[in-house]
């Protein structure tokens, strides 16, 4: 009833690719139909039995979204998701669009045929799915419950801790996230890299933990003085060099969550290249 096809798109963000799931016997829903690549494509259409039937997508990131048009045309089923790249940002996210940079891998080109909301049931003949909205990597993710499991898409890995970019990452939505997810209590979290996680609390708690000591390890760094994102990076990350634009990210968004706490401030509209201070 549920098969995974692994997306030919390793990279170290992606881990060994996006999983795109195939959920249900007669009907198919297909979850994250991944990256537009024509091997991958023909897989998903070879793989299932029963007739693809509905088309969910968690985010609007080019390695989950950018296949959905061609699955759609090829199958008439519609495209499902919360909204297009820009959907569901937090005013403050909203307010850094023009200055905070990031948009890495974005799908700016996706709509969506039928936008879902949290809540939101979906049903096949033999399936049923509740759309949870859980942003935080993305404004407009979606996670979707099947009976005691959770499709996470990208909130919760089990390799790695997610990206965090603003203003479409937004690390305080990530929080919230977490703990909605975590009061759903799932058994089993099925992301979209990697393995599925078996054991979700301990999971959650770890990520938890790994961004409250990241938030701790920058505001050492700032009582030195103002810094910026990527001097932060560069100083507490051990990573190769290559990940580090990455990694000024993740802190740029701890350094936005911050100053909406009132814990940090920058004297200039916040951007990329703002130094932070505490306050």
């Amino acid at each position: 009833m549920l098969q995974t096809i692994l997306a030919p798109n390793p990279s170290p963000l992606t881990g060994p690719g996006t999983n795109t799931f195939l959920l249900g016997e007669a009907e198919i829903a297909v979850i994250d139909p991944g990256p537009d690549i024509a091997s991958h494509h023909a897989a998903i259409l070879q793989a299932g039995r029963g007739r693809i039937t509905h088309i969910l997508v968690t985010h609007a990131h080019l390695d989950h979204s950018a296949g959905a048009a061609a699955l759609s045309a090829a199958t008439g089923a519609p495209v499902l998701a919360f909204g297009d790249a820009d959907a569901g940002r937090s005013p403050m996210m909203q307010s850094l669009v023009e200055t905070a940079g990031g948009g890495e891998g974005r799908d700016t080109a996706f709509r969506p045929d039928r936008l879902l909301r949290d809540g939101d049931r979906i049903e096949g003949a033999d399936w049923v799915l509740t759309a949870i909205h859980t942003p935080g990597h993305m404004g407009n993710h979606l996670s979707f419950l099947w009976e005691d499991r959770l499709f996470c898409g990208d909130v919760i890995l089990g390799w790695s801790s997610t990206l965090i970019s603003p203003p479409d990452g937004d690390l305080l939505d990530y929080f919230r996230s977490l703990d909605r997810i975590a009061a759903l209590r799932p058994a089993r979290l099925l992301p979209a890299h990697g393995d599925p996680v078996a054991g979700p609390l301990p999971r959650i708690a770890e990520l938890r933990a790994h961004r409250q000591d990241r938030t701790a390890q920058i505001l050492a760094a700032l009582r030195d003085g103002p810094a910026k994102a990527a001097d932060l990076a560069a100083q507490i990350y051990d990573i190769p060099p290559p990940l580090l634009p990455a990694a000024a990210r993740n802190v740029l968004a701890h350094l936005i969550a911050l100053t909406q706490l009132g814990v940090a401030a920058t004297s200039t509209k916040i951007t990329a290249e703002s130094d932070f201070s505490l306050r």
